[in-house]
């Protein structure tokens, strides 16, 4: 059987929900956060050894005491996982602590930042060209509008065709 193929992916799925249930359901060791998740789960080949990611939300003291709770559990585990899932051999398992959903959740948190910054800097950005637009209605002389007409005029005059 390849890594890869549809029936490992079978089997990873079906021992990742089985010790998602026991971890929530079954086991009661206080060391173990309540927040803890079977992210994914990697069986073997030959179906000897599972390599279970799991992760804790938390601080790094419950997460290390979640991943000794868990490798004391194990034996539990895999015998609890022998009577509910059959097959030819009951991988042994080994928990590792998978930080991808931390991560996830702190870039999102950053790029929520950049994104309120960004709209921050716009609005002073317009408020600040609504108060500077370099033009002011009161300073306008009342020479500059009748230029502004007389020019108006003479563009109107030249555009007619001349009437004979």
């Amino acid at each position: 059987m390849r890594k890869n193929s549809i029936k490992n992916t079978r089997i990873n799925g079906e021992v990742q929900r089985e010790l998602s249930q026991l971890i929530n359901r079954e086991i009661k060791d206080p060391r173990i956060n309540p927040m803890t998740s079977v992210v994914a789960v990697e069986v073997a080949p030959d179906l000897k050894h599972a390599k279970v990611y799991i992760s804790v939300l938390g601080d790094e003291e419950s997460q290390k005491n979640t991943l000794a709770g868990l490798r004391s559990a194990a034996p539990y585990m895999r015998g609890q996982l022998a009577r509910s899932i059959n097959l030819r051999n009951t991988p042994e398992l080994t928990f590792i602590l998978d930080q991808s959903i931390e991560y996830g959740v702190n870039m999102s948190r950053l790029i929520h930042e950049v994104n309120k910054d960004l709209e921050d800097e716009q609005t002073e950005d317009s408020s600040a060209e609504v108060e500077d637009d370099g033009y002011d209605s009161d300073e306008e002389s009342e020479d500059d509008v009748e230029d502004d007409v007389e020019d108006d005029i003479k563009v109107i005059n030249e555009s007619k065709p001349d009437e004979e």
